[in-house]
């Protein structure tokens, strides 16, 4: 599968399309933000009529896991879900079919200063083109005074 990442103040699906509000950041915080993860797939045409589950996991700059802390304790930071696509009438066999979708995430306590990426599974396989990396500002003097 073919896939495209973008990370954008929000992102959403409709009629199809992708909406994207300022998208292609690669730098944030210090302070946590709302944030979207806008994904375009090219499914291929033999991989249609099936579903196929996803994974986004938020790494460090060493491949580890960022956790949060939830009234479960520490959890890894991810975001999942299923999608399948049909084939639709009138297109040429082998053509691949995409799938437009968005995640959107509330602001998170990710740490300043840092370096991170969002890496993207598909059916338990990955690709090296399906992550996304940013970076979070440090914090500055005059936030370490308050």
């Amino acid at each position: 599968m073919k896939v495209t990442l973008l990370l954008a103040d929000h992102a959403e699906v409709a009629e199809g399309k992708l909406f994207i509000n300022g998208g292609g950041w690669t730098v944030t915080g210090p302070d946590p933000i709302p944030f979207g993860i806008a994904m375009y797939i090219e499914v291929p045409w033999d991989r249609a009529n099936t579903k196929h589950a996803f994974q986004l996991e938020l790494v460090d700059a060493d491949g580890q896991p960022v956790t949060v802390e939830t009234d479960d304790g520490e959890q890894p930071i991810t975001g999942s879900g299923e999608f399948e696509v049909t084939r639709p009438l009138g297109i040429k066999a082998g053509t691949p079919l995409p799938i437009p979708m968005a995640l959107n995430f509330a602001p998170l306590p990710i740490p300043p200063g840092g370096r991170f990426e969002w890496r993207l599974s598909i059916n338990g396989e990955t690709d090296e083109d399906w992550r996304l990396s940013f970076s979070t500002r440090p914090r500055g003097p005059e936030s370490m005074a308050a």
